[in-house]
């Protein structure tokens, strides 16, 4: 496995890698890495014979007062997890490389990314939109794997990827959970037992929607929604920032439950800690 650090480096190498015939899989990260991530790094692995995955934490994903400063960051030991994996590049770039002084463009998706977290976070999925069209052009993938958890963010990529004709095939990992169903996530580790078991109704709430409406064939959006407030209701430290059920392909809300269609999306604050989750009817 080899470490590249270097945005020039980067992109002369996957030039190369192309040139010379391989296809290319990639995993963008913040790194912090747990099993969702390695799960990614699997998905690709049929459908490529070389394995990149960025750990890069991005400023210009994250607001004013939110963690940038304190995110988790542990690179010795991803880059231990990605050896093990068989991963072949791993690109940490500095962002003095990816964000020149005077940069002033940036990618902004306009529809899919207004509400839910666009609602809270104005200018996260701008952030996020630049930072991925920075490392598609510097990976070069043909292959991108990313995780169902940021329902919302992958929508918006792959509108991105629609509309300015990248190149590229994007592939959709489900939500990996811990034992007790928490939603695998870097900021996890932010929470302490109390604070968990708050997060936990996250996961009880989703089942509990989910059983009125596959067991008990409801479709009503505001009956469902309610019955998932109520569960969140029991967080002693535990406020809720949105329950929505949207269609899963434009985040729009729905007026009714379409099996197939229909996404229940939640975020909530466990105090300081800002968690989501989903779950597809």
């Amino acid at each position: 496995m080899k470490v590249i650090t270097s945005v020039v480096e980067m992109q002369t190498r996957a030039l190369a890698l192309r040139k010379e015939g391989r296809v290319i899989g990639f995993v963008p990260t913040m790194g912090s890495l747990h099993r969702g991530h390695l799960s990614l790094v699997d998905l690709v692995k049929d459908k490529c014979d070389t394995r990149i995955v960025s750990i890069y934490v991005n400023p210009t994903q994250f607001g004013a007062g939110e963690d940038f400063e304190k995110y988790p960051r542990d690179l010795d030991r991803d880059l231990e997890m990605c050896r093990e994996r068989g991963v072949d590049f791993v690109f940490t770039p500095p962002s003095a490389e990816v964000y020149e002084e005077d940069a002033s463009t940036y990618v902004v998706e306009e529809k899919v990314g207004k509400g839910l977290c666009g609602n809270t976070r104005p200018t996260h999925f701008r952030g996020v939109a630049t930072v991925c069209a920075k490392l598609f052009n510097l990976c070069q993938p043909h292959v991108v794997a990313l995780g169902q958890k940021d329902a919302q963010q992958v929508v918006v990529l792959k509108r991105m990827i629609r509309d300015l004709h990248f190149p590229i095939e994007l592939l959709v990992g489900p939500i990996l959970r811990e034992e007790d169903g928490l939603a695998m996530s870097s900021r996890n580790v932010y929470l302490e037992p109390r604070q968990r078991e708050d997060a936990l109704l996250i996961y009880k709430a989703l089942l509990a929607a989910k059983s009125l409406v596959e067991e008990k064939g409801s479709r009503n959006v505001d009956r469902v929604k309610a019955e998932v407030q109520n569960t969140l209701r029991g967080g002693r430290y535990l406020r809720v920032n949105y329950v929505e059920i949207v269609d899963r392909d434009t985040m729009r809300p729905e007026t009714e439950i379409v099996p197939g269609r229909s996404l229940l999306a939640v975020a909530a604050w466990v105090d300081q800690v800002r968690l989501i989750d989903n779950f597809s009817f």
